[in-house]
């Protein structure tokens, strides 16, 4: 079976486990403490350009989504996200279990599509008009994720503009980038890194689903926001006694480009995947230029296909049609997309 169902199917680079296997005999100050954990944070730091933010790691994009934002809202206060975002859907109702309540942005989950999974500016000012008083939860922090959960990116001025909104009503702005290294390396992308800290109250910087085996490089730019964070950490369970690994894998991953290397390669192998069923005429749900694909084929097709590759079946289309998630990774061969092609190309021409 050719694995197409997520990006972190694989235990790791090998840059990154070399790193680990050559610290085998060492020892190192446990919780983050450590020096490979400095070397990652500087690295990290440069590429943002000399900002004067910091740097936590987390095992998991959950727990990092979770920690920041319990740690930077009061109980009253609200989340401001799109319908599709990865802490309506796919995070088991964990902003709502620490008592934030996520207010949805272009509509509930039959029309979460609006608008490609992003969120907006316009979205941002009819939610805090329509929150007028201490009766209502108060609107504290827009999230978005870059790329989105669709696959999708925001650009420079998109991201203005919500840092605009977000000044205007008084919000924090903050980015899941669980795969954000596929939204930098995308084509046409022109949102960088120091862009992201200088619009951003807070984001992070994705690992597991980018070579390493787990870990998350939390950025904090709002210093007002870094007072205590790494009590809150462990208050949440994401302070690791052997914190050191997430550094030596960071430190690893940074070195020479790498981290940008392998994301690029997924984003090119999706758009291979991408420009082979568009040649057999198949259409997409959504236009998608980084790792992540959503074909719309026939349940009959996805059947068939399902007996040799593995995928997520992501929504039903109607008329017996289904969208389907294919997602490459920084380890996913030419090999494996040309023989997904060949099998489709089989199976459309019969």
């Amino acid at each position: 079976m050719i694995n197409f169902m997520n990006d972190y199917n694989s235990p790791g680079h090998p840059a990154v486990l070399k790193a680990l296997t050559d610290a085998a005999d060492n020892k190192y100050v446990g919780y983050g403490r450590d020096e490979a954990t400095k070397r990652a944070c500087d690295k990290i730091l440069a590429l943002l350009g000399g900002s004067g933010a910091s740097v936590h790691f987390i095992p998991g994009g959950t727990q990092t989504n979770l920690t920041a934002i319990a740690a930077f809202l009061r109980p009253h206060e609200a989340v401001i996200a799109p319908g599709t975002s990865h802490i309506n859907v796919h995070e088991t109702g964990a902003i709502e279990c620490a008592g934030h309540k996520i207010l949805l942005a272009g509509g509930e989950l039959p029309d979460m599509y609006n608008d490609a999974g992003k969120l907006t500016a316009e979205a941002i000012e009819k939610i805090c008009r329509a929150h007028t008083d201490e009766h209502m939860v108060k609107p504290r922090l827009a999230f978005i994720s870059q790329s989105t959960e669709l696959g999708t990116i925001y650009r420079l001025n998109e991201i203005k503009q919500l840092r605009e909104a977000c000044d205007e009503f008084g919000l924090l702005l903050y980015m899941d980038g669980a795969r954000l290294a596929s939204a930098l390396t995308a084509p046409g992308n022109d949102l960088f890194l120091p862009d992201i800290a200088e619009l951003c109250d807070a984001f992070y910087i994705g690992g597991t689903k980018n070579g390493l085996l787990f870990g998350e490089a939390l950025v904090i730019t709002n210093a007002a926001l870094d007072v205590d964070f790494r009590y809150y950490i462990k208050q949440r369970g994401g302070l690791l006694a052997k914190g050191f690994l997430m550094g030596l894998q960071f430190d690893a991953i940074m070195d020479n480009g790498l981290y940008f290397d392998i994301a690029r390669h997924a984003n090119e192998m999706a758009a291979r995947l991408r420009s082979g069923m568009e040649a057999l005429g198949y259409r997409f749900r959504v236009n998608s230029h980084t790792n992540q694909i959503f074909p719309i084929i026939s349940k009959d097709v996805a059947e068939m296909l399902a007996q040799r590759f593995l995928f997520e079946v992501w929504e039903a289309a109607g008329a017996g049609e289904v969208v389907i998630r294919l997602v490459a990774s920084w380890n996913t061969t030419l090999r494996e997309i040309d023989e997904f092609l060949c099998f489709y190309e089989k199976i459309h021409n019969n």
